[in-house]
């Protein structure tokens, strides 16, 4: 069966204002009722924690329409650290690619003829996002224009997202357009939203 998340990636944070960024976005959903300050690591996957906080008396307030009788959703797990983000199940590398300085799109697994992906094109990617991990910066030269463009400017297919913070929604039902608008705005960043399952 496993286990299903929801995720908001901030897409504009830097490693330096990751944390204090955390620290106050946990604050916000502690005040809203949404988490507690509880920890637990049931049924939390997340790839750099495996402990969040524990959803809050008014965690509903959330999600689409009401909430089923008897449902309770597990942690929401906060990750600070450069790190690149996949939504679906067992992905590990972008579909696509698309430059930002010419709009040129380069595609790393062919859908429907490929499910895996093109070593040769992703491989700038994959060696731009290290550099990025480790250093804060990184880039790749587009094949179409030759133009250096840093990693964290490409515009990624569905479900592969950069970040430097993002949040985890563990077992929860689907959270609200509403609630994605006002943690967009308490963040004041752009976000992207993923899904998945574990």
């Amino acid at each position: 069966m496993g286990d299903f998340f929801e995720r908001i990636v901030d897409v504009e944070a830097t490693g330096e204002e990751a944390g204090p960024l955390a620290e106050r976005m946990v604050d916000w959903m502690v005040s809203e009722g949404l988490i507690t300050r509880e920890m637990s690591g049931e049924g939390v996957y997340s790839t750099t924690v495996d402990e969040g906080y524990e959803p809050g008396p008014d965690w509903a307030r959330a999600v689409q329409g009401s909430a089923e009788t008897g449902w309770q959703p597990g942690p929401v797990a906060v990750l600070v650290g450069r790190e690149y983000h996949v939504g679906g199940q067992g992905q590990d590398e972008a579909d696509s690619a698309t430059c930002p300085r010419c709009d040129a799109k380069t595609v790393i697994i062919d859908y429907p003829e490929e499910f895996e992906a093109d070593e040769e094109a992703w491989r700038p990617f994959r060696h731009g996002i290290a550099a990025w991990k480790e250093t804060g910066e990184g880039s790749v030269v587009c094949p179409a224009c030759g133009a250096s463009v840093p990693v964290t400017e490409w515009q990624f297919g569905w479900g592969f997202a950069l970040g430097a913070l993002a949040f985890d929604f563990w077992g929860w039902p689907p959270l609200s357009d509403a609630f994605f608008a006002e943690f967009r705005r308490q963040l004041g960043h752009r976000t992207e939203e993923q899904s998945g399952k574990f």
